[in-house]
Formats: C-alpha cells, structure tokens, sequence
C-alpha cells in the first residue's frame, strides 16, 4: 500500500513538473520573450541574466531571443512575436516617426517604455599592430559592423556617409566578427554597446585591440547630422587597454513592452529591476546605469501604463500613455 502511495506521489510530482508553466496572475501570459541581439553583445548577456531573474521573481517562464538588435526587436514587439525587448532611443525615434530605411516609411507603434538600461557609446577598435589611427584611416579598410539589425549595424554606415570615409562593412554576430578580426580577415570592428561590450574584452584580454579616436570635429559633425545622438566617453580601465577616456557619442538603451502586456505585470516588471541592483549589477556592469533616476533619457516614446504606476507623477506629459 505504502509502495503504491509513493508511486502516485511522484507520479503527481512528475505531471506536475513536465507540465506547462502557469502565469503567476490570471490576467497575465503563461510566458513572456524577451528579444534581446547577437551573442557577443551587451544586449545578449544583459537580457539572459535579467530572463532568468525575471522568470524566478514573476513566477513565469520569460524566454530571451538572440535577435540582430534594437530594429528587429520592434518588428517582433509589433508582430506580437515578443512582448519584451531592448532598444536605443535612436532606433526607436525611427521607429515611432517610420523614419529609418528600415520602416519603410511605416510607424512602429507597438512598444511603450519601461526602465532605462545604460548608455550605448560608438567604439571603433583596430589590431595593435595595424597602420589605422584615426577614422579617416579607416578608408579602404574591412569594418565588421555586426548584424544588419542592430544599432552598429543601422547607424556606422551613416556615421562613415557623413564623414566621407569609404569602407568596406562586414555584418554578423560579434563573436563571429571578433574572431575574423583575431584571424585578420577583418581589419577591426566599429560597435555600440553597453561598456564593457563582449566582443572587444575578449580581444582586449589577448591583448588584440587598439581603440581608433574621433576627433572633437567629428563628433560635432555626426551630432548635427543626427541629433538624436548625445556626447559621450567610456571610462579609462574599462578595458586594460584603455587608459584615458575615449570621447565619442551615444544612444541610451530602454526595455520596453508591448503596449497590451498587463498594467500590473510591467509594473512587477520594474519594481523588481530597479529593487535588485545589485543582482542587476552582478548580471552585467552596466546595469550601473540602471537606475529610476534615468528616465528622463526618453523624451518621446510613451512610457507603459506599468511603468507609469511605478515612477509616479515624475514623468513628464510627453511620455505619458494617451488615455
């Protein structure tokens, strides 16, 4: 009798175990994606560490999605393929006004804000050895840019237009790149990320990466020429190789929503963001930056009703949801 008993306990255990995840709250998914970028980038390590801690503190099994980046992110939002994602503030003012090449003059309307995440800066990176040094050597030269999709991907060919530089661009994912520059067939990459970005430590610990300045000219140029990018500098040591600051310019990243997610599951959402830092911090540096105090880096895309909840009557009515 004993023995059957037993046998019906783990028989139950077993069921419940194999069967699928329920949502934690009757209104909510059963389970969420969060579409993240490439492996290599900041976006994939940051969006797998924040999944997992997602999925333990919700009660709901949250999925990340390797993606090419902040484009095909919004695509997926629109399409109700993820209800979670990562974007740059420039990628997603493309997509709100159906401005970008990429849109195809369609607005991408989908998304709402949740939390800010961390600054994206430009870095333009080269081999020790190589005979680049400065922008305009680049000329001529192979620049892995990374995915189609991503931010390096959509805004370096801009950069170079505007700065009247003819170089050959390579897309992939950055670790495919990072090893094509390792190898030589690449004569360096030019990325945005969050600091430090994946790729180039790895390069940085074998001691293969050289970081290429702008000049103050430059940086103004690419400013008037897209003034959704701000002034901004990554922090001397942030790589061993890096032993000064290095002046360029940024876009700020968000997490966002689909606008139709639950009011009270966003809110849940970034309530227990911003209430772990330190578990944010362990997942990734530059969750530093992740810190309520920083939504005033989003002038324009209109915050979830989740998130308004959350930070109270400090937004500004710009970036309130339309009733």
């Amino acid at each position: 009798m004993k023995a059957r008993l037993s046998a019906a306990v783990v028989a139950v255990v077993l069921a419940w175990w194999a069967a699928p995840a329920r949502a934690a709250e009757p209104n909510w998914p059963d389970t969420l994606t969060l579409a993240t970028a490439s492996p290599g980038g900041t976006y994939h390590v940051y969006g797998a560490g924040l999944a997992r801690m997602l999925t333990r503190v919700l009660g709901v099994p949250v999925a990340t999605r390797a993606t090419e980046g902040p484009s095909q992110n919004i695509l997926l939002i629109e399409a109700g393929e993820a209800q979670l994602g990562f974007v740059t503030m420039g990628v997603a003012l493309q997509a709100w006004n159906g401005t970008g090449d990429w849109t195809n003059g369609r607005r991408y309307r989908a998304a709402r804000a949740m939390f800010p995440m961390y600054d994206t800066p430009f870095q333009f990176v080269v081999r020790p050895d190589s005979p680049v040094r400065s922008l305009a050597d680049l000329a001529g030269k192979r620049v892995g840019v990374g995915p189609h999709g991503g931010t390096a991907g959509t805004y370096v060919p801009a950069f170079f237009r505007t700065l009247k530089i003819e170089a050959a661009l390579a897309h992939g994912t950055w670790e495919e790149l990072a090893a094509q520059v390792e190898a030589r067939s690449l004569d360096g990459l030019a990325a945005a990320a969050g600091v430090p970005f994946p790729a180039v430590a790895a390069l940085d610990a074998k001691r293969l990466v050289r970081s290429v300045p702008l000049t103050p000219e430059q940086i103004v140029a690419l400013r008037l020429a897209m003034p959704e990018l701000t002034a901004s500098v990554i922090p001397p040591g942030t790589y061993p190789s890096l032993n000064r600051g290095y002046a360029t310019v940024g876009l700020y990243n968000f997490a966002v929503a689909r606008e139709d997610l639950p009011a009270d599951l966003v809110y849940r959402i970034v309530d227990a963001v911003f209430g772990r830092h330190e578990e944010m911090l362990e997942i990734h540096p530059a969750a530093a930056a992740t810190v309520p105090s920083n939504f005033g880096r989003n002038g324009f895309l209109p915050y979830h009703a989740g998130a308004v909840r959350y930070y109270g009557n400090k937004l500004p009515s710009d970036v309130l949801p339309a009733d």
